[in-house]
């Protein structure tokens, strides 16, 4: 189904979780769909606080100021033609653009990370590069798609720039016009604790 709309030029973006799919059942359509995913056990997931301070030029970061922000930031994607996607270029036919980018430090790479724990040795051995967590496609039917690795920490959408990056992409995506400063938008911290769900109090140990 998905297929069928991405061959009359369907916007498809993914965030967080929504990245990761079993390489056999889907990483072939993810790539061809928004450029990459996250592959357990060749990507990772460590949680840390990269500086977000260089953008390629696109709608998507049109307005969107230099910001640092701790999250589970996936990287070491799987991108098309197995690319380390740092860089913009133009793969299998799909022009392909780096959104953010930022260099995990060594103790980043060497983990643990959320899970499995790592450290996996071909995340250690590629210390120094830089790694892309969010990036954009347009394909040859004229489709678009981004994915977006950050987002496991709700409140982060207080962050304009966090917020704004992620609305500039949605408009993108839908072939509408990005403001040349970006989408603006405000957010309170009523608006961030309205409709979350209860947390179940946790059960105090009793072997301790």
């Amino acid at each position: 189904m998905i297929d069928e709309w991405t061959s009359k030029g369907v916007g498809i973006g993914c965030m967080h979780y929504g990245v990761e799919v079993l390489k056999d059942q889907a990483g072939p359509q993810f790539k061809r769909w928004i450029g990459g995913y996250y592959e357990n056990s060749f990507s990772c997931n460590p949680i840390w606080e990269p500086v977000f301070n260089h953008f390629e030029k696109h709608s998507i970061t049109q307005g969107v100021q230099p910001f640092q922000i701790k999250d589970e930031w996936y990287f070491n994607m799987r991108f098309v033609s197995d690319v380390s996607g740092n860089k913009p270029g133009k793969f299998d036919k799909m022009s392909f653009v780096p959104i953010l980018v930022a260099a995990p430090d060594d103790e980043v790479r060497d983990g643990p990370y959320v899970y499995p724990k790592g450290p996996y040795p071909h995340i250690q051995e590629a210390k120094g590069r830089a790694e892309a967590m969010m990036w954009a496609v347009e394909r040859p039917d004229g489709g678009r798609g981004f994915g977006f690795t950050g987002g496991h920490f709700h409140d982060n959408w207080s962050n304009d720039n966090y917020r704004k990056v992620v609305l500039n992409a949605m408009v993108w995506l839908a072939k509408g016009d990005v403001p040349k400063n970006g989408v603006e938008s405000s957010v309170s911290q009523a608006d961030l604790d309205a409709n979350l769900d209860p947390k179940p109090v946790k059960k105090p140990n009793k072997n301790k």
